[in-house]
């Protein structure tokens, strides 16, 4: 288990509006094609430096493929970066202001202190 990649993933998905749209659509596939061409790359490098040990294990890859942050929040991602991607990918379905943070919350509710270990 990666809590790194697992955070790089979310970061840098977040970070790119086409990215987004493409992992709110197609999610497995997203994460296949990020854990391929990206996974490896060293945070910042474009091209050139990478490693050749990171990679996702079952639980996690089906945890970011099926959108299913309670299970990331209990792996270790930081709450911060799924929220904010989990915002721009799902706040416009619902009608009300603060819905998709509100069902958010609902669905980590469960937990209590201490939290899991978000440190990477």
């Amino acid at each position: 288990m990666s809590k790194y990649l697992l955070n790089k993933f979310l970061f840098t998905v977040d970070r790119d509006p086409e990215l987004v749209e493409r992992y709110r659509e197609q999610p497995r596939a997203t994460v296949e094609w990020w854990e391929a061409e990206y996974g490896n790359r060293i945070l910042g490098c474009h091209t050139g430096e990478s490693s050749t040990w990171l990679r996702f294990d079952d639980t996690e890859r089906e945890a970011l493929a099926t959108h299913d942050h309670p299970k990331l929040f209990e792996l270790g991602a930081h709450p911060f970066l799924t929220l904010t991607l989990f915002i721009a990918m799902f706040e416009r379905d619902y009608a009300e202001p603060l819905g998709f943070q509100l069902e958010y919350a609902r669905r980590l509710s469960h937990h209590d202190l201490p939290y899991p270990d978000i440190a990477t």
